[in-house]
């Protein structure tokens, strides 16, 4: 592995995180220096739990033994396209049982996954395909026309494998049918003789300060965020079953639905398609799942689905929240219900999964909880200093899981992976006299809605060129549940009038032109923007408007 940022000046980056950091010890995490990421999954073979069902889902289950193999024969077929050691491999999979199977095949077989966002538009597809000189692919087949000769061009893919679906494609490399070309390898693989910080997997950012940033993920990450949030805040066991709405390919849905089931041999739920409310309950009425992880977006759109008076949670014992600040109206309407605390914390793709967090015996609603069990958390002020207790400061977090860099980002590793193992997060909080952290804001103004960072300013450029726009302004503003969500302000050129059909088509622009999340939940047409005395539009003014459509 040379490209890139190499795996010497990897190794250093590494060799930053003292062994001694308290972070280790406290969880009791122990890991062999020879070690790939792939035995949490094979180690239920060992555990004798090959016939027990590791994934439930609408279109059939899967064993462990079943998933073994299949992941098996990924690895074994991926390896026969003549990938080297840490070359990359992009996915772009919905949630079925091939996503842990491919997942773990390139990782046993010394390749490195990236987990990629099945909203991502063409342009992007590209950028994942330059920056990670990806030589293969695996994708669903419903994504297949975003890998065509504009997209490629430049790029060294060489192979598009089509999973779960046709397999015709305009593509001009060479595309494989992934269901029948997996069957003809071996059902065993041995895991690559791979050390515990070799590169496992990576995980981008969303993008929303510029291009996306690969973040780099190692072998032995999995395994501590399981020994620390699994085990200490979920106490997840083999009886359980988990399901997780947020998708695998984010950080919290990737801990949900894989690392923490597979970690004990427990099962997981997945969903496939768009985490419809409806869909949501049937299979929470299906399968019966313990352990349920949404965001407070989803448990508001559950509360206010017409079923939900009738709907059975009686199976699940805790429900999760993250990537949102969860109002105290969702959490009394959901414990109303269902006689259900909803337990918020607070991670990041860059540490993996939560760091903070509430637990059912410890909690206090609207905050972050506390410093999960095997992470440290300080708070400093703009310039480094430590802030007292009750003051607000910006968050600082060390633990074993935290990724050494950005893939090829010197600068932006730079800012944020800092000395000793710290990770710059960038968020603002507070901490009580109790220990709990209290989310307040972002020092870049990034905002988060429905658990996604968007940056409005990346919104006002795009809609500033559509051509109906002569200004605009766009703010994220706080709802009255606490959700976050982002509102335009519009000055239309001549010659265009507001309306519901302008509203929708600015609001697919933006759709079209950025990945679809981004795009303004509100939009007020204005005659004109209030500004301050040097001319620039006065958003204080703006955020204190009210919140009209």
């Amino acid at each position: 592995m040379t490209d890139g940022i190499g795996q010497t000046r990897l190794n250093a980056i590494v060799d930053q995180v003292p062994d001694d950091a308290p972070g280790a010890q406290e969880v009791g995490f122990e890991i062999a220096e020879r070690y790939n990421a792939s035995e949490i999954l094979f180690d239920n073979l060992h555990a004798g739990r090959a016939d027990k069902v590791a994934i439930f889902a609408a279109s059939g289950n899967t064993s462990y033994g079943e998933l073994c193999a299949k992941a098996a024969r990924c690895g074994n077929a991926l390896a026969s396209l003549g990938l080297r050691r840490g070359d990359r491999v992009l996915l772009l999979l919905n949630d079925t049982a091939s996503y842990p199977a491919v997942f773990f095949g390139a990782v046993r077989a010394g390749f490195v996954p990236m987990l990629i966002n099945t909203l991502s538009p063409k342009d992007l597809i590209g950028f994942y395909l330059q920056d990670s000189a990806a030589p293969v692919a695996v994708v669903d087949a419903e994504y297949a026309g975003l890998f065509d000769r504009e997209t490629v061009a430049g790029t060294q893919l060489h192979t598009l494998v089509m999973l779960n679906g046709d397999a015709a494609s305009e593509s001009p490399v060479k595309v494989l049918d992934g269901d029948q070309w997996f069957a003809q390898f071996p059902a065993q693989l041995d895991a690559a003789p791979t050390s515990r910080d070799d590169m496992a997997f990576w995980m981008y950012s969303s993008g929303s300060t510029g291009r996306p940033k690969g973040i780099v993920h190692l072998q032995h990450d999995m395994a501590y965020t399981a020994k620390s949030f699994g085990q200490h805040i979920l106490g997840i066991a083999e009886s359980d079953i988990c399901f997780s709405v947020p998708k695998i390919f984010f950080a919290y849905g990737f801990g949900n639905s894989i690392t923490f089931p597979f970690s004990v041999g427990a099962s997981t739920i997945l969903l496939a398609g768009r985490p419809e409310p409806g869909a949501v309950l049937d299979l929470i009425e299906r399968f019966k799942p313990t352990l349920f992880f949404g965001l407070p977006t989803l448990y508001n759109a559950l509360l206010h689905h017409p079923r939900i008076g009738s709907a059975d949670l009686s199976s699940v014992r805790l429900c999760l929240s993250a990537a949102e600040v969860l109002s105290q109206d969702i959490f009394n309407d959901w414990k109303r219900r269902f006689g259900l605390e909803i337990v918020e914390g607070l991670g990041s793709t860059e540490a993996l999964h939560i760091y903070l967090s509430n637990t059912r015996d410890q909690k206090k609603t609207g905050t972050a909880g506390k410093r999960v069990p095997g992470y440290e958390i300080r708070l400093t002020s703009p310039e480094g200093e430590p802030v007292a207790q009750g003051a607000e400061g910006v968050m600082w977090v060390r633990g074993h899981s935290n990724a050494p860099c950005y893939w090829n980002r010197p600068d932006k590793t730079g800012q944020t992976m800092r000395e000793a193992g710290w990770i710059w997060t960038g968020d603002r909080l507070v901490e009580d006299a109790d220990g709990f952290f209290t989310f307040v804001g972002r020092v870049d103004d990034l905002i988060k809605v429905s658990g996604q960072w968007i940056y409005p300013v990346e919104i006002e450029l795009c809609l500033s060129d559509h051509p109906a726009v002569r200004e605009c302004a766009v703010l994220g503003l706080e709802l009255p549940d606490r959700r976050m969500t982002t509102k335009a302000f519009v000055i239309l050129r001549d010659g265009h009038a507001a309306s519901e059909s302008l509203t929708r088509e600015l609001q697919d622009h933006v759709k079209s032109k950025l990945l679809p999340y981004k795009y303004p939940r509100l939009i007020e047409f204005c005659p004109d923007l209030p500004k301050t005395g040097t001319g620039k539009i006065d958003r204080q003014k703006l955020r204190s408007a009210p919140l009209v459509a």
